[in-house]
């Protein structure tokens, strides 16, 4: 069996999820809108379900809503806060490397008339605070920024950004997905969303959090479901498995999140030492503690993620290039630094040391293959 290295991906299903999920189906199949009996029995599973992921977050439970995705959860949250703002102004800050589904919500908003700023970082992936300040203006609306960099793991100054937005009056709208359940994320944002795949849970579980006094308008036509703030049948099972796993992941994250730092921190040494011409690319203490990201210069990074896949090892290419567009990765861009020949180690709980023992072991030779099958000598 392949050594899984793609947690920020995807984190392989908690058993807490898989017992939850289970139980669920039989338990809260029925409407929750309901007032039978069987319904309210379904209701009770949503409410609690929603109290627990409330209780790891540290907010109150109805500022929690359940979406069918982290991305459907970033979109109403940005278009929805932007919707709600419109007589205070147009515009919208972002940072240069946030999640696509950020940006996609920025650049439908100025499709629609809105305006953008987008803020710089520096070579670590780390927002340019004082930029990020100076950009909020009287008619900001919202102001985005990350908790971490899903690509190369780099903390944000998120504690900072939202001191700076409250002296603005800008709401901050936070996107949490690599982070929930490996780190808390610091207080003073008004919107948040998350995934629960990437704890653990389901896939097509998404969270979003409206913190109280935010002025949040539906961008899409109104339902009743989620108290008017997302459409739709709720996913009861997916919301109770979610939030079992969330805190089942959160306790674990908690004892095993150092020695998960501690593996990391020994590729990060390991590579530049061992594979010549290459680079770790992030923030080397201010990091998530499961990612790291490095590059080697004359490898393409697909190529390289193909023979590691045929050594037994799945990890991801931090460049994102996809074979429809051909264009590298906007947060290797927006840094600075080498955007083709990278590759993404994102561990996932109880990871095997051996296993990264094992990687460190067979990548100079995986890499020296394929710059000598590429006609390079870098002797």
């Amino acid at each position: 069996m392949a050594a899984y290295f793609d947690a920020a991906s995807t984190e392989r299903p908690h058993p807490a999820a898989r017992a939850a999920l289970l139980g669920a189906l039989d338990a809260g199949w029925a409407d929750p809108a309901r007032l039978y009996g069987v319904a309210r029995g379904t209701r009770l599973l949503l409410d609690q379900s929603r109290a627990r992921v409330a209780g790891v977050l540290g907010v109150r439970a109805d500022e929690v809503s359940f979406t069918a995705s982290g991305t459907q959860a970033v979109h109403l949250a940005v278009l929805g806060a932007l919707r709600a703002r419109r007589r205070v102004g147009r515009h919208l800050v972002v940072s240069a490397v946030e999640h696509s589904s950020v940006l996609h919500a920025a650049e439908a908003h100025e499709r629609d008339g809105g305006e953008v700023t987008v803020v710089g970082v520096d070579r670590t992936g780390r927002v340019d605070l004082a930029e990020f300040t100076a950009a909020l203006r009287p008619d900001t609306v919202l102001a985005c920024l990350q908790s971490a960099n899903h690509e190369v793991g780099t903390l944000q100054p998120v504690a900072e950004a939202a001191e700076a937005c409250r002296t603005a009056r800008v709401p901050l709208f936070v996107d949490a997905a690599q982070s929930i359940g490996r780190a808390d994320v610091p207080d003073g944002w008004s919107f948040l969303a998350a995934s629960a795949h990437k704890w653990g849970g389901p896939p097509g579980v998404g969270v979003m959090v409206i913190r109280k006094g935010n002025r949040w308008r539906s961008p899409l036509p109104e339902d009743e479901r989620e108290a008017r703030r997302v459409p739709g049948f709720e996913n009861v099972p997916g919301a109770v498995a979610a939030a079992a796993a969330l805190e089942a992941y959160r306790v674990e994250m908690r004892g095993d999140g150092p020695r998960l730092a501690a593996l990391t921190e020994r590729i990060r040494e390991q590579v530049p030492a061992s594979v010549r011409d290459s680079q770790v690319i992030g923030d080397p203490v201010r990091r998530l503690p499961h990612l790291v990201t490095f590059s080697c210069l004359y490898v393409e990074g697909e190529a390289l993620l193909g023979e590691l896949d045929r050594l037994g090892f799945a990890v991801s290419s931090g460049s994102s290039c996809t074979a429809d567009t051909l264009r590298p990765s906007h947060v290797l861009e927006a840094m600075g630094v080498i955007t083709h020949g990278n590759v993404r180690v994102s561990l996932p709980r109880g990871v095997d040391a051996a296993d990264v023992d094992r990687f460190l072991a067979v990548l100079p030779g995986a890499v020296a293959r394929l710059r000598r099958n590429a006609g390079v000598n870098t002797v």
